[in-house]
């Protein structure tokens, strides 16, 4: 996980682009690994901002999950892969 020189989390384009990756605004240098409040290099270490952070990733990363196939963005469709 990429980190910057004080040790805190990269996130976003801050982290780098990997094998063509565009992450999202809060995402580290994993794929699929997300990081917001006090670990996160830029945060503004309060626990106002580490809330916002906090509804902002849901957003985030239910649209990564999308993305993925792995949850359905359309009211009773069923994840790519259920078979259920």
């Amino acid at each position: 996980m990429a980190l910057d020189t004080h040790g805190f989390v990269l996130t976003g384009q801050a982290e780098g682009l990997a094998a063509g990756h565009l992450p999202a605004p809060l995402e580290s240098s994993v794929h699929s690994v997300f990081a917001i409040g006090d670990v996160r290099s830029g945060s503004v270490k309060r626990m106002g901002g580490a809330i916002g952070e906090g509804a902002a990733v849901v957003a985030q990363i239910h649209q990564h999950l999308a993305a993925d196939g792995a949850v359905s963005t359309v009211e009773g469709e069923r994840p790519a892969g259920d078979v259920s």
